[in-house]
């Protein structure tokens, strides 16, 4: 019998993180589907060994602390899920976002080649400015409109060839705090909600996100790929198909424009940022339908008792 593969997962209490160790065990996650696998394969309990290091046990802006960790685990695979995500606040800790997002990235993928192992990079849609007025492929050009973008993109550029980025968005959690959570909870205490339908992108449902991360632990393929559920939509559109899981009606949903934001968000979105899978789907498998993988989320969101 082959030996397990050794997996560091970074970010491990994360919200794709949680996802990540259940799926990395053979476990669904909250929210998957059992019958997605990508590359045709379930995960049996056993295949991986999993070497979990969440921000409180791992800062990777310490590259000194992200080397020792490395090699101590002597992965074969590192699954690097840690990240600054508050985009907003990113634009007034400029320095820590990039420390994090961008020096972190470096660190990891040094200390993956100094070791032999295998990295995954997690990356964003927000490097794309919104203005090709389609759907991004791997390789359009990037120009990122935030703080939180530009670092994502920094680190992409200091990943190594060999290294595997994957670009994703919008994502979404049973566990873990998301905008999903949100609309969920004033959806069941009869409030309204108002959200834009002028930002158009692709929902990531994060245990569809992590089956696919399994496959590439499996596959370690190299370059950037990007991964989100199939079909595109706006956050108005999220907010009122919640909306319709839980049997609010059409009032439920109000659309607004970005314009009309009280307060302004602090960081530019881009306008069109969804994401083409078609590289990974022609490999692969497409990632199911965002109402789908929505769905699920709403579903076992209640089964936990509405508990993140």
């Amino acid at each position: 019998m082959s030996r397990a593969t050794r997996v560091l997962v970074t970010g491990a209490a994360g919200q794709v993180g949680l996802d990540m160790l259940d799926v990395l065990d053979g476990v669904v996650p909250p929210g998957g589907e059992g019958s997605f696998q990508p590359d045709g394969r379930p995960v049996p309990e056993g295949e991986f060994e999993v070497l979990a290091l969440t921000r409180h046990e791992l800062d990777v802006a310490d590259s000194d602390a992200v080397h020792r960790a490395v090699q101590a685990a002597r992965p074969d695979v590192i699954v690097h899920l840690a990240a600054y995500t508050a985009v907003d606040r990113a634009e007034t800790e400029a320095s820590t976002c990039f420390a994090v997002n961008a020096a972190g990235t470096e660190s990891m993928s040094l200390a993956a080649k100094e070791n032999d192992a295998h990295l995954i990079a997690i990356s964003t849609d927000y490097v794309f400015d919104g203005n090709k007025g389609g759907a991004y492929v791997e390789d359009d050009a990037t120009n990122p409109l935030n703080v939180y973008g530009a670092s994502k993109r920094a680190g992409e550029l200091f990943c190594s060839n060999d290294d595997t980025v994957v670009r994703t968005s919008w994502v979404m959690g049973v566990r873990g705090k998301n905008v999903a959570h949100v609309i969920a909870e004033r959806a069941i205490a009869g409030e309204t909600v108002r959200f834009v339908n002028d930002q158009t992108g692709t929902v990531t449902v994060a245990s569809d996100l992590v089956r696919v991360l399994a496959t590439l632990v499996r596959e370690r393929p190299g370059g950037l790929w990007h991964v989100a559920n199939s079909g595109t939509t706006t956050w108005f559109d999220v907010a009122h198909y919640v909306g319709e899981i839980l049997g609010r009606d059409e009032g439920f949903a109000t659309a607004i424009a970005t314009a009309d934001l009280d307060p302004p968000p602090l960081a530019t979105r881009p306008i069109r940022s969804d994401l083409s899978t078609d590289k990974f789907a022609s490999t692969w498998t497409a990632l199911p339908d965002w109402r789908d993988g929505l769905t699920r989320l709403i579903r076992d969101r209640a089964a936990r008792g509405g508990a993140r």
